[in-house]
């Protein structure tokens, strides 16, 4: 799970052995959220959220966004597609 992106101290990390639909888990201590990438072009949007406020949620995404087209690359390398 290579970490591809940072958020302050978390984490936007990509799972090798996903392969459902473009998406980034953020990762910090035991808080976790996911985000659908919405490749090539985003937006991003929350799928789950463990543990982060709706503040830090919604930083996030804002965030994402400004790299989603790095993301969605990163994704297409790991998984050969955008699906």
């Amino acid at each position: 799970m290579p970490t591809i992106f940072r958020i302050g101290a978390a984490r936007v990390v990509i799972y090798l052995n996903d392969h459902h639909f473009a998406h980034v888990h953020v990762l910090d201590g035991k808080q976790h959220a996911i985000f659908d990438l919405h490749c090539p072009a985003g937006p991003p949007t929350l799928q789950r959220n463990h543990g982060f406020s709706h503040v830090d949620a919604n930083t996030f995404a804002r965030r994402m966004q400004n790299v989603v087209g790095s993301l969605c690359t990163e994704w297409k390398t790991l998984h050969d597609c955008f699906c």
